[in-house]
C-alpha cells in the first residue's frame, strides 16, 4: 500500500509539472504571436501610457540614477529605453523569444545596447543569472501575475537584490470597480468575479492563451515578506481611470479619462482605494534574510 501511495503521489505531481510546463509555454506563444506590434500599440494606449508614467516615477524615487535594475518581464523593452537614457543600467528578461527580439531591436536603434543587456530568460528562471545582485527589480504590467509559483519567485529575486534594495512592481489585481461594473451590467457574473478565481485562469491574447493568476496586494506582499522584504508603499492604479482595455473609450472621451486619472493620483494611495484598481503599484524593500532557507 505504502509503494502504491508513494507512485500515485510521484503521478501528480508528474501531472502537475506537465500542467505547468503547458501553461508556460501556451503564454510563452501567446505573447511571442502579438510582440511585432505590442510596443507601438501599448504606445497608443492613453491609459497605459499613463500608468507606465507613474510607475517610471517611482523607480526614479527609489533608485539612484546609476543604479543596476533587473527588469523582470521586459516585452518589447519600452520601459528599459526610458530607464537607460535616466543612466540606470539594465538586465532585462522576459519568457517571450519574439519579445526579447523586438527589446534588442529597440535598444540598438536608439543605442543603448551597452547600457541594457536582454536574456531570453523567464522569470521562473532566475537562477541562471547566478552571482548577479541589482539595487532594485523592477516588473512592468503583470508579468508576475504569469508566474507558476509566486513564493519561489520571490526567494529567487531575493537572492539578485542587495540588502536595501527594492522591488518595485505593478501588479494585476483583483478588485476594479469598472470591471465589475461593466460586466454585471452586461449580465455576465462569471466575467464580473474572474478576477477573484484563487487558480490560474485563461486569459485570451490574440486568439491564444495567457495563463494568469490575480493577487490582492496583502496575498501578494505575503510571499515577498517571507522572501525577506518588507512593504513601504502601495496604491492602485485604475482605480476610478477606466482598465486599459478600454482604450476606446479614453480616446473618444479624453477629458473624462484625464480627470479621472487625476482623482486616481490624488486618492490612489489613500487605505481602501490602494487595494483597487486595474492595477495596484507595490514597493517592497529588501531587509533582511528570507524566513524561509
Amino acid at each position: 500500500m505504502h509503494t502504491l501511495r508513494v507512485l500515485d503521489e510521484n503521478r501528480l505531481e508528474e501531472c502537475a509539472v506537465a500542467v505547468i510546463e503547458r501553461a508556460l509555454i501556451e503564454t510563452q506563444h501567446a505573447f511571442d504571436s502579438v510582440a511585432g506590434d505590442y510596443g507601438r500599440s501599448n504606445s497608443d494606449n492613453p491609459i497605459l501610457c499613463a500608468m507606465r508614467s507613474r510607475v517610471l516615477a517611482e523607480v526614479g524615487r527609489r533608485v539612484m540614477r546609476g543604479g543596476r535594475i533587473l527588469d523582470l518581464g521586459c516585452g518589447p523593452g519600452v520601459d528599459d529605453e526610458s530607464l537607460a537614457r535616466e543612466g540606470y543600467r539594465v538586465t532585462a528578461i522576459d519568457w517571450s523569444a519574439h519579445m526579447v527580439e523586438q527589446a534588442r531591436t529597440r535598444m540598438a536603434t536608439a543605442g543603448l545596447s551597452e547600457r541594457v543587456a536582454i536574456q531570453h530568460l523567464g522569470i521562473h528562471q532566475l537562477e541562471r543569472l547566478r552571482g548577479e545582485v541589482f539595487d532594485a527589480a523592477f516588473s512592468n504590467f503583470g508579468p508576475l501575475n504569469c508566474v507558476p509559483d509566486l513564493a519561489g519567485a520571490a526567494i529567487e529575486i531575493a537572492d539578485h537584490v542587495r540588502r536595501g534594495g527594492v522591488l518595485i512592481a505593478s501588479v494585476i489585481g483583483r478588485i476594479c470597480p469598472w470591471e465589475i461594473a461593466l460586466y454585471t451590467s452586461r449580465g455576465d457574473w462569471s466575467r464580473a468575479r474572474i478576477r477573484f478565481t484563487a487558480d490560474p485562469v485563461r486569459v485570451p491574447l490574440n486568439g491564444q492563451t495567457v495563463w494568469m493568476r490575480y493577487y490582492a496586494p496583502e496575498q501578494f506582499a505575503r510571499a515577498f515578506a517571507a522572501a525577506g522584504f518588507v512593504r513601504v508603499e502601495l496604491r492602485g492604479l485604475g482605480v476610478f481611470a477606466p482598465p486599459p482595455y478600454l482604450e476606446g473609450f479614453a480616446k473618444r472621451h479624453p477629458f473624462i479619462t484625464g480627470t479621472l486619472t487625476r482623482i486616481d493620483d490624488l486618492v490612489g494611495g489613500w487605505p481602501l482605494f490602494r487595494t483597487w484598481g486595474d492595477h495596484f503599484l507595490i514597493v517592497m524593500k529588501k531587509t533582511s534574510r528570507r524566513l524561509r532557507e
